[in-house]
């Protein structure tokens, strides 16, 4: 029985919006996160008696060992996001996305957890030219970032015991509207121009660009916490919506917004990065399909800026991982 959960990264994209609905189930949940966007991102549920709140950084074993014991579960989701901050730093991605795992992982397993859910990344397939690219297909990193995704997968299915349950996740690329937003993903990074400038440049267009609304990742999480250990040991899945174009995103985002309000430039590009993947497993063995649309995502962050939830969102770095790791030279 999960009762009370680290989440290494609770205060990031993902984690502000999931950390609130594990708390609203009844978990006790440990947050543990540098808070390098904002000290406020949880500030809704700040005063709950389940939550506790940890200023730290995933890399300090001795941090580590005073909060895991009484951990059932991690869900670490913690990392240096994606491939262009990764590339900023990529000695500062290491530390953090990959030499900081084995420790994580072993200190979780000798202070009692039970179960250790890790964010991956569907990009540990590379460029394939398959239709539907499942979780049986080899894995060919094109990236530092993605590289070492598939590295700390490795390290985790090691640990996989009867006693400590691993599950890997490979989530699309997440997209809707968060208490720590982030502007600098595909879906969202749309929308922000076509409802402030009236305008988006679509690089290329061709290329596939999963993606999965930041709710069905949320349901997920919260999945993975209450079935069976049988059910998901060992277990990798991927996680996605509908494979579409650079082309068609941006199309859906500009009919939400309005065909009339936000007109669309196609400019040449040199990422020829496309990627597809197959949900089906995930949804034939946990029964797991998302219900939330590209649209539903897009709406979202339509009503966010109407409210004014995202003020100067084309300048404020709290939206930009990139602009804040340099601002505040991230080590």
């Amino acid at each position: 029985m999960i009762k009370t959960v680290l989440v290494t990264g609770g205060a990031g994209y993902v984690g502000a919006v999931v950390v609130p609905q594990m708390l609203a189930r009844g978990y006790k949940v440990k947050v543990l996160d540098l808070y390098i966007y904002g000290e406020d991102v949880l500030d809704a549920v700040r005063d709950d008696p389940n939550l506790e709140q940890i200023k730290g950084d995933i890399r300090d074993q001795a941090l580590l060992q005073r909060v895991l014991p009484g951990c059932d579960a991690v869900i670490h989701l913690a990392c240096i996001s994606n491939d262009p901050s990764f590339e900023l730093d990529p000695d500062l991605g290491r530390s953090i996305n990959y030499d900081a795992f084995t420790p994580l992982v072993e200190i979780s397993r000798a202070s009692g957890v039970q179960r250790f859910i890790y964010a991956s990344s569907s990009s540990v397939y590379g460029v394939k030219e398959e239709e539907n690219v499942d979780e049986s297909m080899s894995l060919e990193p094109l990236t530092d970032y993605s590289r070492y995704k598939a590295l700390c997968e490795e390290v985790l299915l090691r640990y996989q015991s009867p006693d400590f349950t691993t599950v890997i996740v490979r989530p699309a690329t997440v997209c809707g509207y968060s208490p720590r937003q982030r502007l600098d993903v595909i879906v969202n990074i749309l929308t922000n121009h076509a409802v402030n400038t009236g305008q988006i440049k679509v690089f290329g267009g061709d290329q596939k660009r999963p993606n999965i609304h930041i709710q069905d990742m949320v349901d997920l999480y919260l999945l993975l916490l209450e079935l069976p250990d049988a059910r998901i040991a060992g277990k990798i899945y991927n996680a996605g919506y509908e494979n579409y174009t650079v082309r068609q995103l941006a199309e859906k985002v500009r009919d939400v917004v309005g065909p009339d309000r936000v007109k669309l430039i196609t400019v040449p590009t040199n990422d020829p990065r496309s990627y597809h993947i197959s949900s089906e497993k995930i949804a034939r063995e946990l029964g797991f399909r998302p219900k939330h649309t590209i649209e539903d995502a897009v709406r979202d962050l339509v009503q966010a800026f109407a409210d004014g939830r995202l003020p100067n969102s084309m300048t404020d770095s709290r939206y930009f991982n990139i602009k804040r790791m340099q601002e505040i030279h991230l080590r």
